[in-house]
Order: structure tokens, then C-alpha cells, then sequence
């Protein structure tokens, strides 16, 4: 049997933990990561630090809390430099919200600048590999004046990906962008990420394209999940077992506030091959994050309204939007046999296919692909100033890196790393990865 070794990783920029958890289901070893938010924090380490499923091995010296990546720089210097060539892999996906064609795409916003702070990272580490996950945005032309438009500028760059792999290629990587669709990986989501897979040089030539061998993966990947190929799997076969009809409502008992109702949840008795992969692992355990938003009844009609008249699968037009008399653009109605469209962070962007409600933060997690035994913890929404400070159960969900395809990249680098070991015919004995 063909032998893979195990990459230890680590992950910066980790949010709840999705690419960490897609990687450390295809077998790796996660080392630590970095967040600074708090409550995501809180669900990472719940799930994956201190999980009973799966577990960083975490240094000792490495508090078990929310920080920065300047935090881990500028407190931690001699023992991360003591980390080299003990990391195959560092992945991140820095904060998006600069690059984000739904929001402004703002050259001078100072999160942009945390991509910098990645690199010093990186430098220092000098991992064989690197997989860094950005919205399309972040491939797209930077306008404006002034802070990282200059610094574009001056390097002759007309993205900040551009400008990035530049600084990666002088950091002697090969670089390997593109876009992916995580529909194409089981993700019941039409979700389009910027991917940029690198790996040191070393002498080793440069593929075609570590992207393309990505995309050449699916089927055997879907396959081996239980998923069929045939076509994208639809929001109706991911969350059709969560919806209210038929079902009794009980108090919310997860997110200590009072007046919250759930459904009570029994596990569908012919689930999809995705509810069967989603469950797998839970022993029959009702999931969490089920609470449902309380909508008055003109809401509630209100939602009843768009339902009847938008196109499902859709964001509103401009003439259903002067028919339900709103400015929002965003605002979809799921379309049962369809996948979703991204998930963000904010729950009203998404109408549920028949019910006239919002979606649960359970439901947004199936469309992400995270396991059913995964936790969220801390609050569910925040709202005002709190918004750009806290990163309550929603908008951990919105901005997480869909678990199913970080398990592919996982995947498809440790079929690299045994091709690099057999080409330098180092003849050692290599670790075996039995998930793969």
C-alpha cells in the first residue's frame, strides 16, 4: 500500500477552525493555530484543541488563547524560530473584507496589511508548503490612491495576489493560483475562493498547475466522501432533516438566553449520502446551534411575500426589489434543488427554501460543510459598533474555509509531498496516512 506522510501544520488567520479541520481529516497533524477573535477561539479550541475527536499537539509554550499574528511575532520570536523545518505547511486565509467584491474593496484597509504579517511568518518557518484562501476579490484590480495601492504601484502589481505571489516567488516558492468553486467538493454552496498553493523550490521543477491536479481530484474525492458526481449536491439534500414542518418545537437550550425555540431534532430515517456524511461521527447526537430566529408575524409575511414573488436561488431584482419595497440587494430565497450561495456572515441575506424564516446557524454549517459533532460556541448574532469587534456563531460560520475542501487541499498535498520524496529517492520510511 502506497505510504503518505503526515504534514504538521499550522494555521494562521484559523477563524472556528474550517481549514484545520478539512486538514486534519485528511490526516495531518495540526501544531497551533492563530486567532484573534475570542469566541471564534472558543469553538476552536472546543472542537480541535482540546476536542475529543480531534487535537492540536499545541507547544507548551504557547498560550491556549486568542491572539494576533503580531501577538505571536512580537512575544514569541526565539521560539518560532526554533520551529524551522519542523513545519511542512503554514495555510491561512487572512481577513477578507478588504478584497471582498460584496463589500468595499478598500486598498488602505489596515486588514490587509495582516497578509504581511503572514509572510514574516512564513519567512521565518520556511515551510515546503503553503495554501493561502481569499475571496475572487482578492485576484481583482486594486483602485485608489494611497497605503497598499501604492505599494501595488510601485511594484509594477495590479492585485494584491500578484503582489503576494511576487513576494512568495522572492521567497524562492513556486506559486500556484487560481479560483475554485467548493461546490465542485461536496459543498452544497456555490462559493468561489481565490486559492494560492505554493511549495519551496529546492531544485524541484514547477508543475503544470497544483490547482488542476486539485480539480482533477473531485470525483475520486466525492467517491470516497459517498457523494455522488453527477451534479452539485442541492441545499434541499443538505438541510431538508432541520426544517420546522412536521416537527415539535422545544426551548433553545445552547445559547443562555431564554425564549428561543429549536426544533427537536431525530435523525431523518432515509438521510441523504450528505446528511449521512455530515452525521457520521455524531452517534445519533442532535446537533448544535439549532435556535431559531423569532420573527414577528409581519415578518414573517413579509418573508412569505418575497418567497411568492422572487426567483428562487437569486438575489432580488431591482423591479422585486420595489415590489417588496426594500434596498437590500443581497437577500436570496434558497432554491431547494440548487446549491446555495455564499454564506456570509449575516443571517438575513438567506431565506429558507419553504419556510418563511431565516436559517438556523446549523443549517449555514451543513451549507459549509462542518460536521454535525461540531460545536459553535458563544453568542449567536451581535449587532451596531459590536460587529466589526465580535464574531458571534454566525459570522464564525460566514467566514470559515468550507472543512470538505480543506480535506481536498490536505489531500492533494500529501500526494505532492510523497511525489517530492520520490523523486529526490530520499528512500526514507514515510509515515502513513490511512485517511487518504
Amino acid at each position: 500500500m502506497t505510504t503518505l506522510k503526515k504534514l504538521r501544520f499550522c494555521d494562521v488567520f484559523a477563524g472556528c477552525g474550517g481549514l484545520s479541520l478539512g486538514l486534519l481529516q485528511a490526516g495531518h497533524e495540526g501544531i497551533f493555530a492563530i486567532e484573534k477573535s475570542p469566541l471564534a477561539f472558543e469553538t476552536l479550541r472546543f472542537n480541535l484543541i482540546e476536542g475529543a475527536k480531534h487535537q492540536f499537539t499545541w507547544p507548551d509554550w504557547l498560550p491556549k488563547q486568542a491572539m494576533t499574528c503580531e501577538d505571536l511575532l512580537s512575544n514569541f520570536p526565539e521560539k518560532i524560530s526554533a520551529l524551522k523545518g519542523q513545519i511542512d505547511l503554514i495555510v491561512g486565509g487572512p481577513p477578507c473584507q478588504g478584497f471582498s467584491i460584496a463589500g468595499r474593496r478598500d486598498p488602505a484597509d489596515p486588514r490587509n496589511k495582516m497578509t504581511e504579517q503572514y509572510l514574516s511568518l512564513v519567512g521565518l518557518l520556511q515551510p515546503r508548503f503553503l495554501a493561502i484562501e481569499n475571496v475572487a476579490g482578492f485576484n481583482m484590480r486594486f483602485e485608489g490612491v494611497g497605503g497598499v495601492a501604492d505599494e501595488l504601484a510601485s511594484a509594477g502589481k495590479t492585485s494584491y495576489a500578484k503582489f503576494i505571489a511576487g513576494k512568495l516567488e522572492a521567497l524562492d516558492y513556486h506559486v500556484y493560483p487560481g479560483l475554485v468553486n467548493c461546490a465542485d467538493f461536496g459543498v452544497p454552496q456555490t462559493r468561489h475562493r481565490y486559492l494560492m498553493i505554493c511549495e519551496k523550490k529546492e531544485g524541484f521543477p514547477k508543475q503544470d498547475s497544483l490547482l488542476q491536479k486539485l480539480r482533477e481530484s473531485r470525483h475520486a474525492f466525492l467517491s470516497s466522501k459517498g457523494l455522488h458526481t453527477e451534479h452539485h449536491i442541492t441545499t434541499h439534500e443538505a438541510i431538508s432533516d432541520l426544517e420546522i414542518e412536521g416537527k415539535r418545537l422545544v426551548p433553545n437550550q445552547d445559547s443562555g438566553i431564554s425564549g428561543f425555540l429549536e426544533v427537536e431534532y431525530t435523525p431523518p430515517s432515509e438521510p441523504t449520502s450528505f446528511q449521512k456524511l455530515m452525521m457520521r461521527g455524531s452517534k445519533g447526537i442532535a446537533p448544535n446551534s439549532r435556535r431559531l430566529a423569532r420573527h414577528k408575524a409581519e415578518t414573517k409575511e413579509y418573508f412569505k411575500h418575497i418567497q411568492s414573488i422572487c426567483r428562487p436561488g437569486y438575489s432580488l431584482s431591482e423591479h422585486e426589489r420595489e415590489l417588496v419595497g426594500t434596498k437590500k440587494h443581497a437577500t436570496t430565497v434558497l432554491d431547494r434543488v440548487r446549491p446555495a450561495p455564499t454564506v456570509t456572515t449575516l443571517p438575513d441575506d438567506i431565506l429558507h427554501y419553504s419556510e418563511p424564516r431565516i436559517l438556523t446557524v446549523r443549517e449555514n454549517a451543513r451549507l459549509q460543510s462542518f460536521p454535525d459533532w461540531f460545536e459553535f460556541q458563544g453568542k449567536y448574532t451581535t449587532g451596531g459598533k459590536q460587529r466589526k469587534l465580535e464574531c458571534p456563531r454566525y459570522t464564525q460560520v460566514g467566514n470559515a474555509v468550507p472543512p470538505l475542501v480543506g480535506e481536498a487541499i490536505g489531500q492533494l498535498l500529501a500526494r505532492r509531498m510523497l511525489e517530492i520524496q520520490q523523486y529526490s529517492e530520499q528512500g526514507e520510511v514515510l509515515e502513513e496516512v490511512t485517511s487518504i
